[in-house]
């Protein structure tokens, strides 16, 4: 059974202020984009630890898929094989937070071992949330496949134990989020007659010190009120609060959103805590050798 996890980006991202625990209370717009990954799992022989068929995609794409290369290969005693591909995936094994799922999971329910492919198409640390929706697909792929039986609401509360904005790609539909960012509520807002860009500097920007650079502050009007407005408005009223000290830190940035309007953006913002910058236009960007060191993704041949 496969799947394919979505990245995100935040339209606009307030920090509200810091709490007694150490996070932070922010508002933020959550939206889905249609760059994403793929996720495969498929059941293991238990003799012989090995997938039982050759039904995976993924090893019948093996030559000249998106460029795929031979998987990296790791497996445990706890009843799955991980097989990733496509972009770098940093860290331990154990910390990829599709393992994560899985054995949240596992200690809940019995699941039968499994192989799993996981091709990474959305870049990490960018802002875009690609580890927090393989994991929500992951809960979702194996509740379906093992028909564990839980409810919408009862994923959506696994996914927050994962992280804060994991719930968000559990229904995966435009959002308000509040709280430290895992308290959700559905809007109604519609950008399919957009065209979207995202671009991504060869760099990472770290969560951590972009919180230790922002002053939290109460906005003048909640996103919930701004999002509201047309989308002309926005460039004037939206803003994420990241911009200004990663700015003046990482002032490429600033120039690569600059240049998303001078190609035509009628609103641009960066995601998250970068180090993704994303525009909005109303016909196709051309964007052909305008970020030449960097990650470009548009939903313009979609």
């Amino acid at each position: 059974m496969i799947c394919f996890p979505n990245a995100k980006i935040n339209l606009g991202l307030h920090i509200v202020s810091k709490r007694s625990d150490g996070y932070h209370d922010i508002e933020t717009i959550f939206y889905p984009m249609g760059l994403k990954d793929a996720l495969e799992i498929i059941p293991i022989d238990p003799g012989s630890f090995n997938p039982s068929s050759n039904e995976s995609l993924f090893h019948a794409c093996n030559k000249g898929f998106n460029g795929l290369h031979p998987f990296n290969l790791s497996s445990n005693e706890r009843g799955f094989r991980f097989f990733p591909s496509g972009m770098p995936i940093e860290g331990d094994i154990d910390d990829n937070m599709v393992i994560q799922a899985f054995n949240l999971l596992a200690t809940e329910k019995q699941i039968p071992p499994i192989a799993i492919y996981l091709l990474k198409k959305i870049p990490f640390g960018a802002g875009l949330g690609g580890g927090s929706s393989d994991a929500a697909f992951m809960l979702k792929l194996l509740n379906e496949a093992f028909t564990l039986g839980y409810s919408e609401e009862q994923l959506c509360n696994f996914a927050a134990r994962l992280g804060a904005d994991c719930a968000f790609f559990i229904k995966n539909r435009p959002a308000y989020s509040f709280g430290i960012g895992n308290k959700l509520e559905e809007i109604d807002l519609c950008l399919d007659t957009y065209y979207w860009a995202l671009v991504k500097p060869p760099f990472n920007v770290s969560t951590k010190e972009a919180y230790a650079m922002i002053t939290p502050r109460q906005p003048e009007m909640s996103l919930k009120e701004i999002v509201k407005k047309p989308v002309s408005e926005w460039k004037n009223r939206m803003k994420n609060d990241f911009e200004v000290p990663i700015f003046k830190k990482y002032p490429q940035l600033c120039t690569i959103k600059e240049k998303l309007y001078e190609q035509g953006a009628v609103y641009a913002s960066m995601s998250g805590s970068g180090s993704t910058l994303f525009g909005l236009f109303e016909k196709p960007p051309e964007l052909e050798n305008i970020f030449p060191d960097c990650f470009v993704w548009t939903n313009a041949d979609c």
